[in-house]
């Protein structure tokens, strides 16, 4: 599709309905262009909170760019702000704060990747048309001049918008060579927005999807965040597995489409965990409320639970199939994956835990668990409980409506139980009933490996047996440590 050479005219309602969203701004936004029209410069809100006016959605973003330099608007900043911060002189931008409110203005700039390297190589522009082509997408490529509150969209951004279009103001290859992270921002924008990208878009993605590896690890992990807590993340993912991108950023979702053999013996596991995902964001605005949504660990844990059935995928005698011990697999995979691509530890840690801990519910049964199991149920867990609660529900993805009555039942039973030892005995905080300091003085052992042995043993008692007291658990105690090999002092 061509990019148009005359925008339409735009209803003046239009304009005047996106303007009022900035309301809140405005006066802070027409100040500043006033200010740096006195020193002879353009300023223009760009981007992302022009979009958003016209969406009709609050922006927290303040994102200008205007043709005068790093120096002169820092200048400026410094004069208007209660406070203002180099964020990258090299790359043009200067920030600002004044009350509740923070700016980022830009020079009108170029990004472009020298092919090898990972990081952005920065040219300065001249005008705003100039830097509008070089912007990613046309619907970001709209500005509003300041202080007048002019609409500059050269490549009917708006239209686009309008009719849910996602294009590139220059050619896609183009603007996909100038930072190939923009192909992945077109994933997000698809799950974000709701936007379809055009085919030229797609075809662009394609060709291009090797480039990908020359960006930093860090900025794909926090674009592949975005999408993932965007309201519909699978249509985003699909994008990337279809285009390729996703054996650059996440191959083992892709390696998820297992070929189905002929008599179907096992369920699409690629599908199956889309599925999954759709499952645990619509459990996220559960009744507890102790975790949060959008909810980035649960999300990622229901992508990612099955992770571990390629690798482990056997075609038994008598036309069976199966994954063992797929979930350990797939925990490990899926704490490489996560550290590959920069994830903090407690995040990588929690979600690599959901996956190991997935499957433990299907050894529940009928209800014929002790209450033993059920204690190593929750203590397992420990605080990933509720999560793990909503990836097992969201896990049944069965069109046998006995089959998900009977598993939705059995899970009913399982929370209600674990709500009455919970009460009754405080779960989350089980510990031996004797401490580390008792421990070594009942047995006359010094802290090490050998204590770590009994104090593990004592809560291990605690599990099975429940609250027994302090006398009865140094009985218990007194006689694992007379079975032991030797007795280390």
């Amino acid at each position: 599709m061509p990019t148009p050479s005359t925008p339409p005219q735009i209803p003046r309602e239009v304009l005047e309905d996106a303007v009022a969203h900035l309301a809140p701004v405005l006066p802070l936004l027409r100040e500043l262009g006033e200010r740096f029209s006195a020193k002879g410069h353009d300023l223009a809100l760009v981007g992302g909170p022009v979009r958003d006016a016209f969406l009709g959605r609050e922006s927290l973003d303040l994102d200008l760019t205007t043709s005068a330099g790093p120096e002169v608007t820092e200048e400026i900043l410094a004069a208007w702000g209660d406070a203002h911060w180099d964020m990258g002189r090299d790359f043009g931008t200067i920030g600002a704060r004044r009350g509740e409110h923070v700016v980022e203005v830009t020079t009108y700039r170029a990004d472009e990747y020298d092919g090898t390297t990972r990081k952005p190589v920065v040219a300065f522009g001249d005008t705003l048309e100039g830097d509008l082509v070089r912007r990613d997408f046309t619907v970001n490529a709209m500005a509003l001049r300041l202080p007048d509150l002019e609409l500059v969209d050269p490549h009917g951004g708006l239209v686009d918008l309008a009719a849910y279009r996602l294009r590139t103001p220059s050619a896609p290859e183009v603007s996909f060579a100038d930072d190939p992270l923009r192909m992945m921002r077109a994933a997000r924008f698809v799950a974000q927005l709701g936007l379809v990208p055009v085919p030229e878009v797609v075809t662009a993605m394609e060709q291009a999807a090797t480039t990908l590896q020359i960006v930093s690890a860090e900025r794909v992990r926090d674009e592949l965040v975005k999408l993932l807590l965007a309201p519909d993340p699978v249509t985003g993912l699909r994008l990337l597995v279809d285009t390729g991108l996703a054996e650059q950023v996440l191959p083992e979702l892709p390696a998820l489409q297992l070929e189905i053999d002929e008599h179907h013996r096992h369920k699409d596991v690629y599908e199956h965990s889309l599925t999954v995902l759709e499952q645990a964001i619509d459990l996220e605005t559960g009744p507890d409320g102790d975790v949060p949504a959008p909810d980035l660990v649960l999300r990622l844990a229901a992508l990612l639970h099955d992770i571990g059935k390629p690798p482990t995928r056997r075609f038994e005698t008598g036309g069976g199939v199966s994954f063992h011990h797929h979930d350990v697999v797939g925990a490990k995979l899926t704490a490489k994956r996560m550290r590959a691509l920069r994830f903090d530890k407690d995040t990588t840690k929690a979600v690599a835990r959901l996956v190991e801990l997935h499957l433990r519910f299907h050894g529940y049964g009928d209800g014929q668990w002790t209450d033993s199991a059920v204690r190593r149920y929750v203590t397992d867990a420990g605080p990933l409980l509720t999560r793990l609660h909503r990836l097992t529900r969201a896990d049944c993805t069965t069109r046998n409506q006995r089959k998900a009555r009977r598993l939705s039942h059995a899970y009913d039973d399982l929370e209600l139980r674990i709500e009455r030892l919970l009460e009754a005995e405080e779960l989350g905080k089980v510990r031996p009933e004797l401490d580390g300091h008792e421990i070594g003085e009942l047995l006359g052992i010094r802290p090490g490996p050998v204590l770590g042995r009994a104090y593990s043993y004592l809560l291990s008692v605690r599990l099975d047996d429940g609250p027994i007291g302090k006398e009865a658990a140094a009985d218990r105690l007194r006689q694992w440590w007379a079975q032991q090999p030797e007795h280390e002092g």
